[in-house]
């Protein structure tokens, strides 16, 4: 086992690895998160302060979950990148975070299910894989800031499934022509694609439905779409195969992993490239507090189901879910993960990276106000830790 480095700035976590055509400096990475501070879908100062703050030399970050088309949300305020108006606002965040010298790459979003006739053009029904709705033990967030029952989607026809392939690819040349570095397809915890994966939701009898290689299908039909428009080299992909949020469940997780590893391992040889990175949300994940108590495994067959995974998988590894400083720290030197992407602690803590270097004390986050639409407060006022670190100004206030 490989020292893990603990009190030490040269610890594994943080020395450099080359992912992809990529070069990092260290293997902390802003995790993608919904903020909700996008009025209009367009990304604006806030989130070119957001973002900046969080970048350092080298440094890896993803945005929170990008909209595709107008039907993708499922959330109040967030971004798109399916309108030149929406590129042209991405470039200024992008921009500034090259100038600071880190690497951004889009993460494209369809919620599926996870949505409401509230947020759907003309007051429509959102689209699923399935007629299914989410269960009631789940809330969706309403643009007033109420919350609310999930109401029952429409499931896609066959034929109509090719158009939101389309979506996808276009939504990366867009993020390519904003500038991006590249795009993650987020495939996880129970949104579209993922709703497509789990036998718990799909229930389909066509050819994307039954079958672990028919479940698999639409995913791969997405990457396939996107790498043919922009290169393997600039694609990432993000599954939860153990997660069920959402109701997000599957019968057989593990063989549900190797089934999707599978194939991307056959794609990269097919297309003669890597993919960026697989990106694996660790099965201890619990989203924003509103799980049910369910039996979960324990640790070490949680951690048993990850390596399973690493293993299988040809290429650039990375993990995310509930992980403090110790826990990346062991991850990366014991090689479960080349990469570690933290969330709720790059919230409260713009300067996680240094504060993770020098084990300094983490501010807490709050989080009453991870879903505000207040561009300042509980989203770029956490403060940096010392001098050594440049405290940006707020830029506005409501």
């Amino acid at each position: 086992m490989a020292d893990n480095g603990e009190g030490s700035i040269g610890a594994p976590l943080f020395t450099s690895y080359k992912m992809g055509k990529f070069h990092l400096s260290h293997r902390v990475v802003l995790a993608p998160m919904t903020r909700c501070r996008a009025l209009n879908e367009l990304p604006n100062a806030a989130h070119v302060e957001y973002y900046t703050q969080r970048s350092t030399p080298g440094g890896f970050l993803i945005t929170e979950g990008t909209l595709i088309s107008p039907t993708a949300p499922g959330f109040p305020h967030c971004p798109g990148i399916y309108t030149n108006e929406q590129v042209e606002a991405w470039k200024k965040v992008v921009e500034a975070v090259h100038a600071k010298g880190a690497i951004i790459f889009c993460q494209l979003w369809h919620v599926g299910r996870a949505s409401h006739p509230v947020y759907q053009p003309g007051g429509s029904a959102p689209i699923s894989a399935t007629n299914k709705p989410i269960s009631k033990r789940w809330n969706i967030l309403m643009p007033d800031g109420s919350h609310a029952k999930y109401l029952p989607p429409r499931a896609l026809t066959t034929s109509e499934i090719p158009a939101v392939v389309e979506d996808y690819r276009q939504a990366a040349l867009n993020a390519i022509r904003a500038g991006f570095d590249g795009i993650e397809i987020h495939g996880a915890h129970g949104y579209l694609i993922d709703q497509f994966l789990k036998d718990g939701i799909n229930d389909r009898l066509d050819e994307y439905g039954g079958s672990l290689g028919n479940r698999c299908k639409f995913l791969m039909q997405v990457i396939k779409a996107v790498v043919s428009a922009i290169g393997a080299d600039r694609v990432a992909v993000r599954v939860s195969p153990a997660i069920d949020h959402l109701d997000a469940s599957d019968s057989d997780p593990l063989a549900l992993g190797l089934a999707v590893v599978e194939r991307l391992n056959k794609l990269q040889q097919d297309v003669g490239s890597q993919l960026t990175y697989l990106h694996v949300t660790q099965p201890r994940y619990v989203a924003r507090g509103q799980t049910e108590p369910h039996s979960q495994g324990s640790e070490e067959e949680e951690a048993q189901f990850m390596r399973r995974l690493r293993k299988h998988y040809q290429g650039t590894f990375m993990c995310s879910g509930g992980f403090t400083r110790e826990l990346a720290m062991q991850a990366v030197a014991d090689g479960d993960a080349d990469l570690v992407s933290f969330g709720r602690l790059f919230i409260s803590n713009p300067d996680l990276v240094y504060r993770l270097k020098v084990k300094a004390p983490l501010n807490r986050y709050i989080r009453a106000t991870f879903y505000t639409q207040d561009p300042v407060v509980g989203y770029t006022d956490y403060p940096f830790l010392g001098h050594d670190i440049p405290h940006h100004k707020p830029v506005s206030r409501l």
